[in-house]
Formats: C-alpha cells, sequence, structure tokens
C-alpha cells in the first residue's frame, strides 16, 4: 500500500515567500530600491515644505 502522504508524481508548491527569499538578485534589487523610493519620497517632502523666498 503506497503512502498517501509521499507521492512522487504530483509537483508540491512552493510558497510565494520561499521563492521571494530564495531568490538573492531580486533581495539585491528591493534592498536598492526600497530606500532609493523613501529617500526620493522624503527629499520631496523636504523641498514642498521650504517656504517660498519673498
Amino acid at each position: 500500500m503506497a503512502d498517501p502522504g509521499n507521492s512522487t508524481n504530483e509537483k508540491e508548491r512552493i510558497p510565494a515567500m520561499q521563492s521571494l527569499l530564495e531568490n538573492p538578485f531580486l533581495l539585491l534589487f528591493i534592498g536598492v530600491a526600497m530606500p532609493a523610493v523613501f529617500y526620493i519620497i522624503w527629499g520631496i517632502m523636504e523641498i514642498v515644505t521650504v517656504p517660498i523666498a519673498q
């Protein structure tokens, strides 16, 4: 009798978070892009809050 929990002909689905954490280039891109986006938004907010000179 075959074990129902150990079927080899069915491919096991890899969770999305595991595939994300196993991709070093995607992690590198996210690690560079996220701070860049936050600093750009921060810079735009700082420029908008500067009072207009007379």
